[in-house]
């Protein structure tokens, strides 16, 4: 079933990518229809896909997700941009040990790259179920260990 999910998920991207949509071009389409098909049988020979695959569970929460780690990163953007341009505004950089409540590795690594995508915090280690994370300001460090991003990414689990 994975490699069902694995050959329409390559043929969608390679239709994005190429911008094939319309019929009047059937042999590209039916190359990328058999580059596809090679990619996913030459991915089942080699037994690269792990044992977790790909989660479909995930995506109707990533909708969620997203939009508001976007939003976070825009306002850490904007802080960090100010501390940049006015050295009034302090930098203390700190390393602080935030524990993630989520269970699968998966969702503990999502949690771990929003820290990093988000700036002025940068995760440096996940070990187990704590990840060190080197924030530029107290601020920023007092965010991700306020829980907010660690619950939201726990949310996607459920």
């Amino acid at each position: 079933m994975r490699y069902i999910f694995f050959c329409i998920f390559s043929f969608t991207l390679w239709m994005l990518w190429s911008g094939q949509y319309a019929l009047h071009h059937p042999l590209v389409l039916a190359m990328g229809v058999l580059s596809c098909g090679f990619v996913v049988y030459l991915v089942s020979r080699l037994d690269i896909v792990d044992e977790e695959g790909i989660q479909i569970h995930l995506a109707r929460h990533l909708f969620l997700y997203i939009p508001w780690l976007l939003w976070a990163i825009i306002k850490a953007n904007i802080d960090v941009a100010k501390r940049i341009l006015s050295p009034k505004l302090p930098i203390a950089p700190r390393i602080v040990r935030v524990r993630g409540t989520q269970k699968t590795d998966l969702c503990r690594v999502i949690f771990a790259n929003s820290i990093t995508l988000t700036p002025g915090t940068v995760s440096l280690d996940l070990d187990g179920e704590d990840i060190v994370v080197h924030a530029l300001t107290e601020e920023a460090a007092d965010d991700v260990q306020s829980g907010d991003m660690d619950r939201r990414a726990t949310a996607m689990e459920r």
